[in-house]
C-alpha cells in the first residue's frame, strides 16, 4: 500500500481578510504536515498584499478578483489530478460582486467551474453532520423551496454522498421541521406536510430517513448518535446548531463535485484582518479532513 501523502490544494481566500494569516499558520501546523502535502493557491505574503495596494480589512474589487483567480487555479489543478482535494479559506461576497465575478459564493463558483449541477453542502462539527436543503436565499424564499420533490431529491443524494464519499454504510438521515414543534398538525403552519411523502418515496429507493423532527431537538439527537445526519431546511437553521456546538471546529464540505472540497465555517473577519489574532483552528481542521 502506498504511503504517499495526499496533495491538498489550499486557496488563500480574499487577501484583504484573515485568509492569508490562517493559511500561513495552517501549513506550518504539525498535524497538517503529517497528514498531507499542502499546495497553496493565492497570496499569503503580507508584503505582497501591501505591494499590490489591497486595502486590508475592506471590500475591494482587487481582493475579489485575486480570491476568484486562486479558486480557478486550484480547480484546474484538481481536475488535472495535480492535487487530490481542495480546502478553502474565506472569500467575501461583496468583493466578488465588485470584481464582476458572476457567482455569489464558493459553492456556486465550484459548481460553475466544474459543471456540477447542484453540489451538496454539509457541515461537520465533532459528531454532528448537517446538510442544507437551501443555501444563500432569503428566508421567505427558502420556505417556498421546501417541496416534496426537493426534499426527496436531497435525501437520495445526501444518502448516496455519505456512502460514496464519507464511507457511511447505511446512513439514517433526519429531516428537520420548519415550524415550531413541527407545525403541531397545522396549528403553527403546514409547510412540513410535504416531508412525510418525500421520506416515503426515498425509503422506496433504499434511503433510511425520518422526519420531520422538531428543529429544537433534532440536532441534539444527531449529536448523540440517534441520526447520522440532519437535513436542515434553511441556512441559519443548521449553521446555528453547528457553530454553537463548536465554532472553531466546524468545517464545511462540498460533496458531489469531481473532487472533495472542505472549508472553514467563518468569513473574512475584516475587523481583525492584519492584526495577527485570527484563530487558524477551523482552517487546520478543514485541511486535515480533506
Amino acid at each position: 500500500m502506498s504511503s504517499k501523502k495526499p496533495r491538498i490544494g489550499i486557496t488563500a481566500g480574499d487577501p484583504a481578510g484573515i485568509g492569508p494569516e490562517i493559511v500561513r499558520a495552517a501549513i506550518t501546523n504539525a498535524d497538517v504536515l503529517n497528514s498531507c502535502e499542502p499546495v497553496v493557491f493565492g497570496i499569503t505574503d503580507p508584503d505582497e498584499i501591501h505591494r499590490l495596494g489591497i486595502p486590508v480589512g475592506k471590500v475591494s474589487a482587487r481582493g475579489g478578483e485575486l480570491a476568484f483567480k486562486a479558486i480557478e487555479e486550484a480547480v484546474r489543478a484538481a481536475k488535472s489530478g495535480a492535487i487530490d482535494a481542495i480546502a478553502t479559506a474565506p472569500i467575501n461576497k461583496e468583493s466578488l460582486k465588485a470584481a464582476g465575478v458572476p457567482y455569489i459564493g464558493h459553492t456556486e463558483i465550484l459548481a460553475g467551474l466544474t459543471g456540477a449541477a447542484d453540489p451538496l453542502t454539509m457541515f461537520e462539527t465533532l459528531s454532528l453532520r448537517v446538510f442544507f436543503l437551501t443555501r444563500h436565499v432569503p428566508l421567505h424564499r427558502a420556505c417556498d423551496m421546501v417541496t416534496e420533490e426537493r426534499v426527496y431529491d436531497y435525501l437520495v443524494r445526501c444518502s448516496a454522498a455519505m456512502k460514496s464519499q464519507l464511507g457511511t454504510g447505511e446512513p439514517l438521515i433526519a429531516v428537520a421541521a420548519l415550524n415550531p414543534h413541527g407545525g403541531e398538525h397545522g396549528m403553527f403552519g403546514d409547510e412540513e406536510d410535504c416531508i412525510p411523502p418525500a421520506i416515503e418515496r426515498a425509503k422506496r429507493d433504499g434511503v433510511r430517513a425520518v422526519g420531520p423532527v422538531s428543529a429544537d431537538s433534532v440536532f441534539h439527537l444527531a449529536k448523540i448518535g440517534k441520526f447520522d445526519a440532519v437535513l436542515s431546511l434553511y441556512h441559519d437553521q443548521g449553521h446555528i446548531a453547528c457553530k454553537t456546538l463548536d465554532f472553531a471546529r466546524t468545517i464545511s464540505l462540498t460533496l458531489q463535485l469531481p473532487f472533495l472540497r472542505t472549508s472553514v465555517d467563518h468569513g473574512t473577519a475584516f475587523d481583525i484582518a492584519g492584526t495577527g489574532t485570527a484563530d487558524p483552528l477551523s482552517m487546520i481542521e478543514a485541511i486535515r479532513v480533506a
